[in-house]
C-alpha cells in the first residue's frame, strides 16, 4: 500500500461517507466489475445497428447515417449551448471557447454536405426519396431547439408577422408565427400540410417548454447580461459573428446547393419530400434569420443570405 494508495482511500472514503454509503462495499464491487472496452463504452453494437432501409439501393445508407451524424453533432450543439445558458454569470473567456466549440460542429455540419451533394448518385436517390415522403429533414427536433437556445423569439417569427409580437406574446401564439411555418402552412387559409402536424403532435409540448426556458438564458440574453467591457470584447464578439453567419447563412447555404442538386435535377417533380416550398424557406434571404442582429451592421442585415 503506497501513500497515494492510502490517500486515495481516503478520499473515496469521505466520498462515499457523504452519500451515506459504505466504501467496503464499493470498494468490493470493484472485484466482479469487468474491464471496460471500447465497444462498450461507445456502444458501437447499437449505434451501428440503428441503421434500416427502406429500399435496396445501397446510397440510401449513406443517406441515413448522414442524418444521423448530423443529429449527433445537433446534440453536441445543444450540450456545448446548455453549459452557457444554465451559469448565472459565465466567465466571457468561457463563454467564448464555449461558442467557438458550436461553431466547429456547424463548420462539420457544412463541409459535410459533400457527402451529400458528391456521395450520392444521383438516379439511385431519386428513387429512394419517394419512399421518404411525407418525411423531411425540416422535422429535426433538435435544430429548432438549437434556435430557441440561440437567440431571443422574436429573431425566429415569420418577418411579416414580426411587428405584431412582442415579448409578452404567449408561446402558443409565437410558435404558430414562426418563419419555419411557412414551410407547411397556408395562412391566407390557416390549413396545416400533414408534414408540420405531425411534427407539431410528436415535439409541440416540447418545444413550448424550451421557448419558456430559454426565454431569458438563451445565448443572446446571455451575452447582455455580461458587463460593458465584456460585451466590447473583440474576441467574443467574433464568435457570436461567426456562430451567426456559420448557422444561418454558410450551413443552410449548403444544405440548400445539396437540395437543388437533386431536386432541380429536372428527374422528378421537384417538390420536397415533405411538400414545403423548399427554396423560399431554406433561403437566408427570404426570412433573413438572425441570431444576434444588434452584433451586424444595417448594410450586413440587408444583404443578409445574398449569393455573389
Amino acid at each position: 500500500m503506497t501513500d497515494q494508495t492510502n490517500q486515495l482511500l481516503q478520499e473515496l472514503d469521505r466520498k462515499f461517507a457523504d452519500m451515506g454509503q459504505k466504501t467496503d462495499t464499493h470498494l468490493e464491487g470493484l472485484l466482479w466489475g469487468k474491464p471496460i472496452t471500447y465497444w462498450d463504452y461507445i456502444q458501437t453494437d447499437a449505434l451501428l445497428n440503428l441503421q434500416t432501409q427502406r429500399t435496396v439501393l445501397p446510397d440510401e445508407m449513406v443517406f441515413i447515417m448522414y442524418h444521423q451524424i448530423n443529429e449527433l453533432l445537433f446534440k453536441m450543439v445543444l450540450w456545448e449551448i446548455d453549459q452557457i445558458t444554465t451559469i448565472e454569470k459565465p466567465e466571457t473567456t468561457f463563454f467564448a471557447e464555449r461558442l467557438m466549440r458550436i461553431s466547429r460542429y456547424f463548420d462539420m455540419l457544412t463541409t459535410s454536405f459533400t457527402i451529400m451533394g458528391d456521395g450520392m448518385e444521383l438516379e439511385q436517390y431519386m428513387k429512394f426519396r419517394n419512399t421518404l415522403t411525407p418525411a423531411s429533414g425540416f422535422q429535426s427536433a433538435q435544430y429548432r431547439i438549437i434556435e430557441f437556445a440561440s437567440t431571443d423569439l422574436i429573431n425566429l417569427i415569420d418577418h411579416r408577422f414580426r411587428a405584431t409580437i412582442d415579448r409578452n406574446t404567449p408561446y402558443e401564439h409565437a410558435l404558430e408565427h414562426l418563419y419555419w411555418q411557412a414551410a407547411g402552412k397556408d395562412y391566407h387559409t390557416g390549413e396545416k400540410s400533414y408534414l408540420l402536424k405531425a411534427f407539431e403532435a410528436k415535439y409541440k409540448a416540447e418545444f413550448l417548454r424550451k421557448m419558456e426556458a430559454y426565454n431569458t438564458t438563451n445565448l443572446w440574453q446571455k451575452f447582455k447580461s455580461l458587463p460593458d467591457e465584456d460585451r466590447n470584447n473583440p474576441d467574443l464578439i467574433k464568435a457570436m459573428r461567426h456562430y451567426d453567419y456559420t448557422v444561418n447563412v454558410t450551413w443552410v447555404m449548403g444544405h440548400l446547393n445539396a437540395a437543388r442538386k437533386y431536386i432541380d435535377s429536372g428527374i422528378g417533380s421537384g417538390e420536397a419530400t415533405g411538400g414545403s416550398d423548399w427554396k423560399k424557406y431554406m433561403h437566408p434571404k427570404h426570412q433573413k434569420r438572425i441570431f444576434f442582429p444588434e452584433l451586424w451592421s444595417e448594410e450586413e442585415r440587408n444583404n443578409w443570405g445574398q449569393e455573389v
